[in-house]
This record gives structure tokens, C-alpha cells and sequence, in this order.
């Protein structure tokens, strides 16, 4: 059976979520399209914004 590919939009929110996790820059963003950039740092503010109130330690 075939797998299917996540959405695009969906990955970038995730990977964003996981360079604020990490505590990398939001300079950092590895896409150029305003969709994919736009989820990217709305997944990087909301991980940023977890760690602030102690959901995820370091």
C-alpha cells in the first residue's frame, strides 16, 4: 500500500515547531514561498510560546 505524502503546508508547520523547540532563530526559516514561511513561523511562535510556559523543557 502507497503512503501519502504529508501536505507541504502541514510539514512546514511542523518543522517550524521543532526549530522552536530547539531554540533556533526565526531567521532561520528554510522556505521562500509566503504559505510555507507563513506555517513555518506560526509552527516556530507556537513552540516558542510552549516552552515560555514550561510545557517542554530543554
Amino acid at each position: 500500500m502507497k503512503r501519502q505524502k504529508r501536505d507541504k503546508l502541514s510539514r512546514a508547520h511542523s518543522k517550524g515547531y521543532q526549530a522552536g523547540i530547539t531554540g533556533r532563530s526565526k531567521d532561520n526559516c528554510p522556505f521562500q514561498t509566503a504559505n510555507a514561511r507563513s506555517e513555518w513561523l506560526g509552527g516556530w511562535r507556537e513552540a516558542i510560546g510552549d516552552r515560555s510556559i514550561g510545557l517542554i523543557s530543554r
